[in-house]
């Protein structure tokens, strides 16, 4: 059957004229389909893509502009774009979920934050009562220096300069424990 006559066959939707392109055109769209993508498995199912793609949009063709093999290896070409797409998009799914749980595998700063916590809190024990209860009122209950002299029955003045040489004394231990640690 001459080009022609197949093409204008397979453009009404004759069985016998699909057959006969994939037929001609089947090792042509297949060997397309897997030298790009590279995977046999993708291939097959990009040459199965591209028959029923032809199958369905049959009546675009037009043997004027073209021999039905070279419409099947456009078809091919955007068939094997579309697997690459879709290939890209697994992979960067892959990549995001891997990029998570490598990244849940590390310290986050909630664990720094705890740490930080616990060092705070066993520096703190060390203070003289009424800096520590300053602090704690400060810190653990999130209380500003008049609200602490209103639930004490401290002057303000008293609970500033509790918490300053509160402050001023975790820091030293802090700087201290740091130095000594390196």
């Amino acid at each position: 059957m001459p080009d022609g006559d197949l093409g204008e066959g397979f453009t009404k939707g004759d069985d016998a004229c699909l057959n006969e392109a994939c037929r001609r055109g089947g090792t042509l769209v297949h060997s397309v389909a897997a030298r790009r993508p590279g995977d046999p498995e993708e291939a097959k199912d990009v040459t199965q893509q591209v028959f029923v793609g032809v199958w369905k949009n049959r009546g675009t063709f037009d043997p004027r502009r073209g021999s039905p093999k070279t419409w099947l290896v456009g078809i091919t070409h955007k068939k094997v774009a579309d697997a690459f797409d879709r290939r890209s998009r697994r992979l960067r799914d892959v990549d995001a979920v891997t990029t998570a749980a490598d990244r849940s595998a590390r310290p986050t700063p909630v664990t720094d934050a705890l740490l930080d916590h616990m060092v705070l809190t066993r520096e703190r024990e060390g203070l003289p009562d009424q800096q520590r209860l300053v602090l704690e009122l400060a810190f653990s209950e999130d209380l500003s220096r008049t609200q602490i002299a209103e639930r004490t029955g401290l002057p303000l003045g008293t609970v500033k300069s509790r918490a300053r040489r509160g402050l001023t004394r975790l820091k030293k231990r802090l700087e201290a424990d740091g130095e000594a640690h390196r």
